[in-house]
């Protein structure tokens, strides 16, 4: 895979398309974390496609670019959906621009998966103070299971990410664990559920055992204070789903998110390779194909740039 960043721009785009949809015809799905980099123009994107009176407009390569990236891509993990609850409106106009065969993994809104809400200022009042819904099972299936049934058939993965606990959240990691069953328990049948943790020390056979238990996957993580992807798939038990394999690539381990954004954005070229990275990245995708399981694999612009 690592070829592909030697390619000029013309033949990058070519060579990638008929990678990633060779790959997701046989159920394996590779995208980014997102769509919306202008930064992307002139490599996967074709800025003339965005121009309005000679002039790049920004607003409608943000309201139109889904559509030439699922020229390429046949999957995407929406983050969008982590800060509110989303629409029907808001995922017909997703789907509306995408083929039937493209494959949307969604980010489950925080409202879920929030504890205590942070003090970040779009919480408004509520920062800082305990999450009353956290692990609302009832909330989940009526604000964002109830918009998503009708495009259950471009849906490949729905993710409950829960950011880092600290001991005010948890004491021990075996109650995060037993309010995690509870509130898989209540789940319905016939989607596919992953789980990302935050936490590495939870990394461990009675968190996998919830997941295996109720046929969850365990999203495999790069990010900050994690074991790599790699490391992680060699933890026993870590396996947890017959049916999928899930991993999201976000930031170098040890890397911080400003640190990534500074080092790498506006994010128009790969300005350092994680071998590390992409070995695991093929391990997985070789692993999903000798198993016969669908993989859902996305990729940050903060790994590499």
């Amino acid at each position: 895979m690592a070829d592909l960043f030697s390619e000029p721009q013309t033949s990058f785009k070519a060579k990638l398309q008929g990678a990633v949809q060779s790959f997701a015809a046989s159920g394996i799905y590779i995208g980014t974390s997102s769509w919306k980099y202008s930064g992307w123009t002139g490599l996967l994107y074709d800025p003339q496609r965005y121009c309005y009176r000679g002039k790049f407009a920004e607003s409608r390569f943000e309201r139109d670019c889904l559509a030439e990236y699922a020229e390429t891509f046949k999957t995407v993990c929406v983050d969008a959906a982590y800060y509110q609850f989303p629409s029907a409106k808001y995922l017909d106009g997703l789907v509306s621009k995408v083929p039937a065969d493209f494959r949307f993994t969604f980010k489950v809104t925080d409202d879920i998966t929030l504890k205590r809400f942070t003090n970040l200022p779009r919480f408004g009042i509520k920062a800082g103070k305990a999450n009353n819904n956290f692990l609302n099972a009832d909330l989940f299936n009526n604000a964002f299971l109830k918009p998503c049934e009708p495009f259950r058939s471009n849906i490949g993965l729905l993710m409950f990410e829960f950011s880092r606990f600290y001991s005010a959240d948890y004491e021990h990691g075996r109650d995060f664990i037993a309010d995690l069953d509870g509130f898989l328990s209540k789940l319905p049948e016939g989607w596919n559920y992953g789980v990302e943790i935050r936490n590495q020390e939870w990394l461990q056979l009675d968190y996998f055992a919830v997941l295996r238990k109720h046929g969850v996957v365990h999203v495999f993580n790069n990010w900050s204070r994690m074991p790599t992807v790699g490391e992680q798939m060699v933890v026993p038990g870590s396996n947890t789903s017959d049916a999928v394999v899930a991993a999201r690539f976000l930031l170098k381990p040890g890397r911080s998110y400003e640190e990534a954004v500074e080092q790498f954005s506006p994010y128009k070229a790969v300005k350092e390779v994680n071998e590390e990275a992409r070995a695991a990245g093929r391990k997985l995708i070789i692993a999903a194909k000798q198993q016969g399981k669908k993989a859902f694999i996305y990729v940050n612009n903060r790994l590499e740039g």
